[in-house]
């Protein structure tokens, strides 16, 4: 007999019930201190399996394809904050889908939908790297092994697990495309927020979305909310228009982040149910964030709202911690980076020791708020230049060039345009990748600093601005600029430290530490 009806509005025909029970009575909490007690369900939780396995009324068993029972046939996005819980409830699905009722099997002899387990279910849990697959298989192998399931299957190993009747279950990054052409009854797509055109994220989710069609099979897609910037599958996922998927997407609802009593409603509502989660230490870590200057990643990773990050490029305590005044010898061997405007904004010049790497600032000038007629001291900057020629073996001066009027040419004219280079900052790759470099060596600790406050202020201001770039292994790279919400936060002493740090790279390149001895540097 057909659907029942409705006993109260709003009721609709799901499979969701079934699944549930079947989790709570095969399941187990796979980690802590209550690893292998059966596992329950939060009421989140289980709203999202009822709405993914809401069934048409007029559902019939024997459709051609499984999936079309169901009124969101292709599968669903689940974007939620961390530690909610995503990776556990994709676990539990994914047994569901592997030994569950997860199959349309009819109507009973009360209207109520029957589900049975797939024939042969071929199952893979989908990230773009290795470590975000375990997200959810660490959580997928203890749930079967600590629990009733352990004697229903047996075979379970770090990469797959065997099911009966032929089935599997297995974890699959974008590199392995060979095994992307499966015919798949359901897919785990975690982390879809990493997932983009560079790192093979978006055709991972097209072939697998598309192997998974032809099975009549589903998608369950998890992640955080997403950077618009990045340009995620989640996003598009989210964004279009295409019908047959259940998007979920939590809401903390309004207020400011940086305001406790908005914080602490905020958060109380985003992890509504999900007792196992300490709101005081989820609170502590937003507070951290915000410190840092990084608002955009605690709303995005703990409020779940979509934010294009400021993500600033430098952690500014970690930078703090690498300044060591000392004393350069008089005829060391070190490079210069000069950036700024003549007539507003700030002009920096930054000094590397070639041996050592340590960086101090020759002088930075900004110009003074609301002062239309303001210039830089052209003369007093042209005079830092040339004590620094004198006082020590200048190798090269790294300068950008564009709004460095009458400078430029001054120091060309004087030194020459083999030590004085033009080096162009709007050129995003070679930009990019020497962002990278003083980036590298400031989180390594290879790199020292003068603790001057005007550089360290500089430093913190700056933050990433993605560009069209990729580096070796396909991820997307970065160059340094201002907030564009804030224009007034000035960042021309970070530029001419990434400057100066190329060229102390090229010096070394070029064997200029073999050309001459070095004398020390004097931290004290």
């Amino acid at each position: 007999m057909p659907w029942r009806g409705p006993e109260y509005p709003g009721e609709f025909p799901t499979l969701g019930y079934a699944i549930a029970e079947w989790i709570e009575s095969a399941c187990v909490i796979p980690d802590g201190d209550h690893a292998g007690d059966p596992f329950r369900l939060s009421d989140r939780q289980l709203e999202w399996l009822l709405w993914f396995y809401r069934l048409r009324p007029t559902a019939r068993a024997r459709e051609a394809e499984p999936s079309r029972v169901f009124v969101f046939d292709r599968g669903g996005q689940l974007v939620a904050p961390q530690k909610w819980g995503k990776g556990p409830l994709a676990a539990a699905q994914t047994v569901a889908e592997a030994e569950g009722p997860a199959v349309f099997a009819g109507w009973d002899s009360h209207g109520e939908p029957v589900g049975r387990p797939w024939s042969t279910p071929w199952i893979q849990v989908t990230a773009v790297s290795e470590a975000q697959t375990a997200n959810v298989w660490r959580a997928l192998i203890p749930m079967i092994e600590l629990g009733p399931l352990a004697s229903a299957v047996p075979d379970v190993g770090e990469t797959r697990v065997n099911l009966r009747g032929g089935g599997r279950i297995e974890r699959v990054t974008a590199s392995a495309r060979s095994r992307l052409g499966q015919r798949l009854t359901f897919a785990v797509q975690d982390e879809e927020h990493d997932w983009n055109v560079p790192n093979g994220g978006r055709k991972l989710a097209d072939t697998q979305r598309r192997n998974l069609a032809g099975m009549g099979g589903r998608w369950m897609a998890t992640g955080n909310a997403w950077d618009p910037t990045e340009h995620s599958v989640a996003q598009d996922t989210f964004e279009s228009k295409a019908p047959g998927v259940h998007k979920m997407r939590l809401d903390s609802g309004p207020g400011d982040i940086a305001k406790v009593r908005d914080r602490k409603r905020m958060l109380k509502r985003v992890y509504e149910g999900s007792t196992w989660v300490d709101l005081a230490r989820i609170e502590s870590e937003v507070v951290e964030l915000l410190g840092r200057n990084d608002a955009a990643q605690a709303e995005r990773f703990f409020l779940n709202r979509v934010r294009q990050s400021a993500r600033h490029a430098y952690d500014i305590e970690v930078w703090k911690k690498l300044a060591k005044p000392a004393s350069v010898a008089d005829g060391s061997t070190i490079v210069l980076g000069v950036d700024g405007a003549r007539f507003d904004d700030s002009v920096a010049i930054i000094a590397t020791d070639v041996e050592t790497g340590y960086q101090w600032s020759l002088g930075i000038w900004e110009a003074p708020d609301n002062q239309d007629d303001y210039e830089h001291p052209t003369e007093e900057i042209d005079g830092v230049v040339s004590e620094a020629f004198s006082q020590f073996v200048v190798w090269r001066v790294y300068v950008d060039p564009q709004y460095i009027e009458g400078l430029l040419d001054r120091w060309q004219g004087r030194w020459g345009d083999k030590k004085v280079i033009s080096w162009w900052t709007n050129r995003p790759k070679q930009m990019a990748y020497a962002v990278r470099s003083h980036l590298a060596a400031v989180t390594a600790g290879d790199l020292r600093h003068d603790g001057d406050p005007v550089l360290s202020r500089h430093i913190g201001n700056a933050i990433r601005k993605p560009v069209n770039v990729y580096d070796d292994d396909r991820r997307p790279m970065f160059v340094i600029a201002k907030d564009a919400s804030s224009p007034g936060l000035k960042i021309d002493g970070a530029t001419a430290a990434v400057l100066s740090y190329e060229a102390r790279g090229d010096a070394i390149a070029a064997g200029s530490l073999e050309e001459s001895p070095q004398p020390l540097v004097a931290f004290t």
